[in-house]
């Protein structure tokens, strides 16, 4: 309210000018001239400047609803929201507000229709893709010299790993309308991931030790997988000839899973960040391989699934990366939404 009051004054501030001099130029007039009694000078000096400040009063409320109303109008394209004008100058604020939204609106309809077509472009060249790299695959296992198709299916996968994390990636956007909350075996789930990286572990000499009491909960079985082939898919990538433990327990009954790696470790001041979009931590900045997606992916799904990852390393030994699963009444409760 004080802020709204000054900038009506600072609005105003000329005519407010404007007055107090003329009734200063009237008291010196009445002050000049003795055939004029001062005293009734001041009297109507002070009658004025009564009226012109009740005058002000109701000018301010009456000038400054319409900014007051404005000032709290939702930034949404629904002009209806815009308080009604009640003069000329309101009237031309109020439609030039009514043009930019609606020409706002239409440009944000044509973004978002370029986006969806070239969304569903993207995904649909990613399919086509995936045809002539299944062929290879295949054409890759009838080399019979082991060294080649060892290091040919070690780039496929590659490739195989970066246009299914683009997959994802476009469709993460929409992922609240691709959840389908199920019981989920963990143990088949965490096979099959390691099953599909079992090239590239063999070519770096990684093993797994994986020990599971709790085998089933409920979450979304796709985005799961894809989650935990990203955490893989980085615990693999930065560990050499060492073993990678997994394992999975009750505590309160918040199901956990843990990912533990030998590999080279993340710095503890890169850990507040390593979730964000494009980082690729200062450590090993020179790392060109890294795209700094893989763990952001990773936490938009958790995040969607309700899913909590705690993260602890040590430069040179290796990291822990922790999944804390929802309670089972909470899952239903995101299943039932």
């Amino acid at each position: 309210m004080n802020h709204v009051i000054r900038l009506f004054l600072m609005e105003r501030a000329s005519w407010i000018l404007f007055f107090l001099f003329s009734q200063l130029l009237v008291l010196l007039m009445g002050y000049l001239d003795v055939s004029i009694p001062f005293q009734s000078v001041v009297y109507i000096v002070f009658l004025s400047c009564l009226l012109f400040l009740i005058f002000l009063i109701m000018r301010y409320y009456k000038e400054t609803r319409f900014y007051r109303e404005l000032k709290h109008h939702n930034q949404s394209f629904d002009v209806t929201t815009v308080p009604d004008p009640a003069s000329p100058f309101e009237k031309i604020a109020s439609e030039m507000i009514t043009k930019q939204n609606e020409t706002y609106k239409g440009q944000l309809d044509n973004l978002q229709i370029n986006v969806e077509q070239e969304k569903d472009d993207i995904l649909n060249w990613i399919h086509e893709v995936k045809t002539p790299l299944t062929t290879m695959q295949l054409m890759i296992e009838r080399i019979t010299e082991p060294p080649l198709r060892s290091q040919l299916l070690y780039e496929w996968l590659r490739i195989h790993l970066l246009l299914d994390q683009q997959l994802h990636q476009k469709r993460i956007a929409f992922i609240q309308n691709d959840l389908y909350i199920e019981k989920t075996d963990v143990q088949q789930l965490m096979f099959q991931e390691i099953k599909s990286l079992k090239q590239w572990c063999v070519q770096k000499g990684i093993g797994f030790d994986v020990s599971l009491e709790v085998k089933e909960v409920l979450t979304d079985t796709k985005w799961c997988g894809f989650m935990i082939r990203q955490l893989l898919t980085n615990a693999v990538k930065y560990s050499e000839a060492s073993d990678i433990h997994i394992h999975s327990f009750v505590d309160r009954d918040v199901t956990t899973i843990t990912l533990r790696d030998f590999g080279r470790g993340i710095d503890a001041k890169d850990i507040p960040r390593i979730f964000d979009k494009g980082f690729t931590g200062t450590l090993h900045h020179q790392d060109h391989a890294a795209t700094g997606m893989g763990l952001y992916l990773a936490k938009q799904v958790a995040d969607a699934l309700h899913i909590t990852i705690d993260v602890k390393s040590t430069v040179g030994k290796g990291t822990v990366f922790t999944l804390s699963f929802p309670k089972k009444n909470e899952m239903i409760r995101l299943a039932s939404m």
